[in-house]
């Protein structure tokens, strides 16, 4: 009995020193470990999202894709029945060819007066020599007169005449500026048929992007999700109708306490363990930090001005870039999975 609890004796100090040699390699382990890494699992995989969105109404006619499917950027998705639309641009089209006939006329009319402005120039001309004609006789017959040559008849009827070919001078200046105003206004026309043909035009573009808007496209390159859109759907304008998760856009957000921000710097070295993929080895790297805590950016932000505040620790969004992952596992990785990550804050 004697010789047993002596043999108890040594072994339980032997199993105390060995789990104290064991818990301190563990301590010391994990004491250089988080001396040189800076851990969170508050964090998920993110990426760009593009919705989709009607820019015009109409009736849905064509579908052409399946949810979560890839698409390309430009691909036709959706196509809407395009029939008013198309009725829209005949109309603006035949505006813009009355316009056009417009155009014409007043072009018309400019050469029209153009040749009116001539031929009264030319009367001015030949009133001008019939006037000064006129003047000499009446100059002669004033001095016939004095010395009885003539008759009082004659001088009447030489005065007469200056006096007709003086009036009908003045008419022809007259017409000649008349003349000239309407060509003035004829190109003042041209002018306003000219801006209600560029006024058509803009209607014929906008009546033609209108019509481009019915085939509804992607607007980048990724994956389909979120469809909310059905065959023979009554769609408007800033709708939404799907979203595409892009491409070559995925990333981690990574929500850091706020105390544990002092060492980490954008451009260290970060190991990412995907819950979904445990044994997947995907690197990445800091690359830039939120100008807000996550709380600050919810919805409703809490306000500690008041009369009782109990100390939170806050969490800031880190944004890590995926620099290094298996090809496989990276066409797998979704938005809104959890993972974990490692900042190396010391080689």
């Amino acid at each position: 009995m004697t010789t047993e609890k002596k043999k108890k004796n040594k072994v339980i100090p032997i199993i105390l020193g060995v789990l104290i040699v064991i818990g301190a390699i563990f301590g010391t382990k994990e004491y250089i470990y988080y001396s040189k890494h800076v851990d969170t699992d508050d964090a998920q995989i993110d990426g760009d999202i593009s919705p989709v969105v009607a820019r015009v109404g109409g009736y849905v006619k064509e579908i052409k894709f399946e949810e979560n499917t890839p698409v390309k950027e430009g691909d036709v998705l959706v196509t809407l029945d395009d029939s008013d639309y198309k009725v829209k641009l005949e109309q603006a089209m035949a505006g813009q060819k009355g316009a056009s006939a417009g155009v014409g006329v007043s072009e018309s009319q400019i050469a029209a007066t153009a040749a009116n402005t001539s031929t009264a120039k030319a009367n001015i001309e030949a009133a001008k020599v019939k006037l000064s004609l006129a003047q000499k006789d009446y100059e002669r017959y004033a001095n016939l007169i004095k010395d009885g040559s003539i008759t009082q008849q004659q001088f009447d009827q030489a005065k007469a005449q200056k006096e007709s070919a003086q009036a009908a001078f003045t008419a022809a200046n007259d017409q000649y500026n008349a003349a000239v105003k309407q060509v003035g206004t004829t190109q003042s026309q041209l002018i306003v048929s000219n801006t209600g043909v560029t006024q058509h035009q803009s209607e014929v573009d906008f009546a033609k992007l209108q019509l481009s808007y019915t085939d509804i496209k992607a607007p980048a390159t990724g994956i389909v999700s979120k469809k909310n859109v059905q065959k023979g759907q009554l769609v408007q304008a800033g709708q939404s109708l799907f979203s595409i998760v892009n491409d070559n856009s995925i990333y981690v957000t990574a929500n850091f306490k706020e105390t544990q921000l002092e060492d980490i710097k954008p451009g260290l070295k970060v190991k990412v363990e995907v819950d979904a993929y445990p044994g997947a080895e995907v690197e990445g790297e800091v690359y830039n930090f939120a100008p807000i805590t996550g709380a600050k950016g919810s919805l409703l932000p809490p306000d500690n001005a008041t009369g009782n505040f109990v100390k939170v620790v806050q969490r800031v969004p880190v944004k890590i870039k995926i620099t290094k992952a298996p090809k496989d596992i990276m066409e797998r990785l979704r938005p809104g999975m959890s993972v974990k990550v490692s900042v190396s804050i010391k080689d």
